[in-house]
């Protein structure tokens, strides 16, 4: 197979460059094998990092094809290309991980006498923060690392790791947030790149985050926010009238009823844009869905979860679960990301949660015509790796678009509560997507999530649009 790899040798060279190789390997082999036939049988100076070769060291991480790999685990294929995680180069494809190592903290027991034992629930607990092999594909992938004060994923699990161990006498909390804890957006890169798939967002940095709440350490913009919900029901102030003083309890469907679903709106599109969510219910009528909006539904409490105010949550879940379920609905539809993460993965509902995107491509619907213009996909994280929805808006998005420009997703910096709570360290991260969004060349930007539509914007300068309301624009350009 053919394997282009990246290469730098501080010595003779003054820039990182491409290598291609033509190595023969057996059926079956990963890229650590491939490299060590490069470095075998065409280049031993080529350096790079193996040990234990069985998945557990971390020591042979790489980037292949842009995304963070284990070498030793990572099935090779024709075509790949090979590089170093995204950190310090020393040379071709070794990274200097000192200072990552040195941002982790280690066990503290003070005096011996003073030890608690450790109970069978504590190992139960820290058991999946555990299993971290040290490979820094967190840290390399992360997108708060280096546009913020933000140690890492991998130092933020070692805190909570200690903070759960009775044994351990630091003061983890604050330490945590002293390394960055609020500036994480939980935008979860971290566990799509682990190789064990720790859940550090949830089972770390919102765990601190609940903690550093309760000792009075969150940020001044969450305190607010929290207030305001705790008050209203809401995230956001009331300004005009609101999606649910605008529509009907009942919506019904253009000609033959197709399906009948509940609607969740979520606080931003209820209150602050609410003309995007007036536009999908236009397109679920199209489609001959019946819809069914609860006016006593509240806030989902993702806002409060992400930043460490949990104590309101049982009562926003409960007042939301009998809304729907007196509703008589089996699904509800949302068109936030967030929301839609959040009543997946966060309550235990009787009923199906699905994102329009999801639901429409699902069920099918009635082809737009062609809007002009170019136009790229932002990927909400809440959406891409909250519900694991990425291809059907892409669906949604190719009907209607005159052109369509794929790009890579990557976190615009929004999510976490870093936009309200450290709006540069957010800006410095958007920048990074503005860049790539810039490089597609178009015209808009579609997606699915009413504060990334926000902080792209001011990001970018571009035309936002959501993919609801592009879909409504086709078929209104159809019917002309």
């Amino acid at each position: 197979m053919r394997v282009t790899i990246s290469r730098f040798n501080p010595e003779r060279d003054l820039e990182p460059h491409f290598e291609t190789y033509d190595v023969s390997v057996s059926e079956g082999a990963r890229v650590l094998n491939v490299l060590d036939a490069v470095h075998d049988t065409l280049d031993a100076s080529l350096g790079y990092r193996h040990c234990c070769r069985g998945g557990q060291c971390g020591s042979c991480a790489v980037r292949v094809n842009g995304e963070p790999a284990l070498a030793c685990m990572h099935e090779a294929k024709d075509g790949d290309v090979i590089e170093p995680l995204n950190l310090p180069r020393i040379r071709d494809l070794i990274v200097d991980i000192a200072p990552a190592i040195a941002q982790m903290a280690w066990l503290n027991t003070g005096s011996c006498l003073e030890c608690s034992h450790v109970t069978a629930d504590d190992i139960e607990e820290i058991k999946p923060l555990r299993e971290c092999i040290e490979c820094f594909s967190c840290i390399s992938s992360c997108p708060a690392v280096g546009a913020s004060s933000y140690a890492g994923p991998t130092a933020i699990r070692q805190e909570r790791r200690l903070n759960l161990d009775p044994r351990d006498k630091a003061e983890r909390v604050e330490e945590a947030v002293s390394k960055g804890l609020f500036s994480c957006t939980t935008c979860h890169k971290c566990v799509e790149v682990c190789p064990k798939g720790i859940e550090t967002p949830r089972k770390a940095v919102e765990k601190l985050r609940a903690l550093a709440v309760a000792r009075g350490l969150s940020l001044p913009a969450h305190k607010a926010l929290a207030a305001l919900i705790e008050s209203t029901g809401r995230s956001v102030e009331r300004k005009e009238p609101t999606f649910l003083e605008r529509v009907a309890d009942v919506i019904e469907p253009e000609g033959e009823v197709r399906a009948t679903v509940g609607f969740f709106v979520g606080c931003m599109f209820n209150g602050r844009v609410v003309q995007p969510a007036l536009d999908a219910m236009e397109v679920l009528k199209r489609n001959g869905i019946r819809v069914i909006i609860p006016k006593s539904q509240v806030c989902c409490g993702s806002p409060l979860i992400r930043t460490g105010f949990t104590g309101f949550i049982p009562e926003l879940q409960e007042r939301n679960i009998k809304a729907f379920v007196d509703a008589g609905v089996d699904t509800v539809l949302t068109m936030c990301a967030g929301c839609g993460s959040t009543l997946k993965n966060d309550y235990n509902t009787p009923f199906r949660v699905a994102d329009i995107t999801e639901y429409l491509a699902e069920l099918g619907f009635e082809e737009p015509a062609k809007v002009k213009g170019s136009y790229t996909y932002h990927d909400p994280c809440h959406l891409l790796r909250g519900q694991h929805i990425s291809e059907q808006p892409r669906v949604l998005l190719k009907s209607v678009a005159e052109e369509f420009v794929d790009m890579a997703p990557r976190c615009c910096g929004a999510g976490g509560g870093v936009k309200s709570g450290q709006p540069e360290e957010a800006a410095n991260i958007g920048a990074v997507r503005a860049e790539m969004v810039i490089e597609t060349g178009a015209d808009y930007i579609v997606t699915v999530c009413p504060f990334c539509e926000f902080h792209l914007h001011q990001v970018t300068g571009l035309p936002v649009k959501n993919i609801a309301s592009l879909m409504l624009e086709g078929y209104l350009k159809k019917d002309f």
